[in-house]
């Protein structure tokens, strides 16, 4: 399980196959082979590791639900380790199971953060509300406004400096994980 909160931006060194090589100097000491890490917030699994640099392995079903079969050497990606049952829970319960990508459809630049506003598949948008959350990313983040088609959110300067969303422009593909208890309760109350 995860919490949203990006540990550290990873740089990709080398793609052979499925076989992805990820540099990331803050938390390699952390990793264990077969162990997990969450990848622009898709849960891998940890097939190797030295020094600064961990392999995972992004199998079709993960290129088909996420944004990962796009990622090229020198991509940046957020990552983020399990949270330790001792660990601090800042962000929201992310699994690191992507539901979907959206498209970002515009970036509102304010005094003191920007809007950015994802179109996404009418189906995802029955499980957001406005000032619930989601996982982009791997980041997660608070809805600021829902509407049929689209939902928004507000990005501080601090998530923008310490994630790949900063860098986002219109038209990026995002990863997006909703929130879990949403579907839950939608299939109890269905059944």
């Amino acid at each position: 399980m995860f919490t949203g909160i990006v540990e550290t931006i990873g740089v990709v060194t080398s793609i052979d196959g499925n076989s992805v090589s990820i540099s990331a100097e803050k938390f390699t000491d952390r990793l264990t082979i077969g162990g997990s890490v969450s990848v622009k917030g898709a849960c891998l699994t940890i097939t190797s590791f030295l020094n600064e640099q961990f392999t995972v392995d992004i199998v079709d079903e993960t290129r088909r639900k996420t944004n990962l079969g796009y990622l090229k050497v020198n991509s940046k990606v957020n990552l983020e380790l399990p949270v330790p049952v001792t660990g601090s829970f800042d962000g929201h319960i992310v699994q690191g199971h992507i539901d979907n990508t959206v498209q970002v459809a515009s970036i509102l630049e304010e005094s003191d953060s920007q809007i950015i506003t994802f179109k996404a598949a009418a189906l995802d948008m029955r499980y957001m509300v406005t000032k619930g959350f989601v996982a982009l990313d791997g980041v997660s983040l608070t809805i600021v406004e829902c509407q049929p088609e689209t939902f928004s959110i507000a990005l501080i300067p601090h998530t923008s400096k310490n994630t790949t969303l900063g860098e986002l422009i219109v038209g990026d593909s995002v990863n997006l994980e909703l929130d879990l208890f949403a579907k839950y309760a939608e299939k109890l109350i269905n059944s």
